[in-house]
């Protein structure tokens, strides 16, 4: 393919970047007084658009990022209860009730593994950690309850998951079909 040709793809990636930043502020919780900054929001979308292609850039995989993201957020709820529970053994400089309540719920999550439809177990972690990100970032909204400030949470990360994941679809799709119609058949 020409650079001229080529030229068209980071074109339409671009208009899809431009078009997530127009939705963004849209996303349930994207609200700054919720979970801190609606650039975080953003950021989860094109991290899961990136997942993604590091998943192999099928919707099978796409699926399975999307269950890690919701088993990542679940563990975090875990840890930040069980650490809840074991606070009193926090201290400084090793937090050793946080330390035991990862140690607990990790186990089960890199048993995911061995569960067909759970097994991306990367998208876990990735998950979990933007989970950790949005609890962590702005603090718990004044006369939010720990549930709804979970729920706020999850289901913001969850939206803008998806729609990374989407964007991810489209620009493999578009890319293939783009593909096809400018490579001569001698190179195909």
């Amino acid at each position: 393919m020409t650079f001229g040709k080529f030229t068209l793809i980071p074109l339409f990636i671009a208009f899809q970047a431009f078009t997530m930043m127009v939705i963004a502020p849209f996303i349930p919780g994207a609200d700054k007084a919720l979970l801190g900054a609606p650039g975080l929001i953003t950021w989860i979308a094109f991290q899961a658009w990136a997942m993604y292609f590091l998943a192999g850039c099928t919707p099978k995989m796409a699926a399975k990022v999307f269950a890690g993201y919701a088993g990542g957020i679940a563990a975090s709820i875990a840890i930040f209860e069980l650490n809840g529970v074991l606070s009193s053994l926090n201290s400084v400089p090793v937090p050793w009730g946080l330390c035991l309540a990862v140690f607990v719920v990790v186990i089960p999550v890199i048993m995911m593994e061995k569960v067909p439809g759970l097994d991306f177990i990367p998208a876990y972690f990735i998950g979990a950690g933007v989970f950790f990100a949005l609890m962590t970032h702005g603090g718990k909204p004044e006369g939010m309850g720990t549930a709804g400030w979970y729920g706020t949470a999850a289901l913001a990360e969850l939206v803008a998951c998806a729609i990374g994941l989407a964007y991810g679809f489209v620009t493999v799709t578009v890319r293939v079909w783009y593909t096809s119609k400018v490579t001569p058949a001698a190179q195909k």
